[in-house]
């Protein structure tokens, strides 16, 4: 399939990853749909760019509902489905904030993500070449604990998690998460407004912002591009780092068609103390 015969429906379009993938794939030719939640100088921009958007507010299901039944009339089949969806948001210690605004951020992180996803499988094309391909995002706190953010960061693991199930459950389709690093996007101002509440996070972000070390928008659509047109056995189930990870690299993708178990939620060496504890 060529790149002009690629339908893509990117969740949050209007966010600035979302904004950044419609625009580079629609100047490659692409037919691009996108759900917007509230009305912007970014959604006339992709109006007149010809992405075809609907509302869609993440935290209510109604609304997901119906733009989902939107989606499927203007876009009968797609080929890429992109979750662009997320929110710091409350950034705080867990006990500080009501369990409604914990619940919500989980909402809109993790399950109504789940729900457009289950709206809309049944409408991937399969009669491709190469099988459709949903694509999440990740966060941090994987491989340790931050303070402040649980909301956030359990929605992510939780992401990560659901693509692994999703491979295993759905063979026709792939389904893979990518961390991102420090991008400059929107998702940082809920930590700027949060301030001290948000610890020792506030001036990592107000330092990672003003510096030069954050991932460039480019880097993060080469590496979308990479997800797409990469086979099922070296993507579908994982987690790739996108500042971490050699993706792309002939390399790492030997090892990855070696290695199953690479870039996913789990453990290794569990079976350790079984096999070395003596017998008496």
């Amino acid at each position: 399939m060529s790149k002009r015969d690629r339908v893509a429906i990117i969740i949050s379009a209007s966010s600035d990853i979302g904004t950044a993938i419609c625009n580079r794939w629609r100047s490659d030719g692409w037919e691009v749909f996108g759900t917007y939640r509230t009305k912007s100088p970014a959604v006339e921009a992709l109006n007149t760019l010809g992405v075809k958007l609907v509302p869609c507010d993440l935290s209510d299901a109604a609304s997901i509902s119906d733009a989902c039944s939107h989606l499927r009339t203007l876009c009968p089949q797609w080929d890429v489905l992109v979750m662009c969806a997320g929110t710091q948001e409350p950034v705080g210690a867990f006990i500080e904030f009501s369990f409604d605004e914990w619940e919500e951020s989980v909402k809109v992180n993790f399950t109504s993500q789940m729900r457009v996803i289950h709206e809309l499988l049944p409408t991937r094309r399969s009669t491709a070449s190469r099988e459709p391909v949903v694509l999440l995002f990740a966060g941090g706190g994987t491989n340790d604990a931050p303070p402040n953010y649980s909301a956030y960061i359990i929605s992510k693991i939780a992401l990560i998690k659901m693509c692994e199930l999703l491979d295993a459950e759905i063979p026709n389709t792939r389904f893979t998460i990518i961390g991102l690093g420090w991008v400059k996007t929107k998702i940082h101002e809920a930590t700027l407004r949060a301030g001290m509440r948000a610890g020792f996070n506030y001036q990592r972000t107000v330092e990672k912002l003003a510096g030069d070390e954050c991932t460039s928008m480019d880097t993060v659509l080469d590496c979308c591009d990479w997800v797409v047109n990469a086979p099922r056995e070296l993507i579908s189930g994982r987690n790739f780092s996108l500042v971490f990870d050699k993706w792309g690299a002939e390399e790492l993708e030997k090892k990855l068609a070696q290695e199953p178990n690479m870039y996913k939620l789990r453990r290794y060496g569990n079976d350790w103390l079984v096999k070395n504890v003596r017998v008496t």
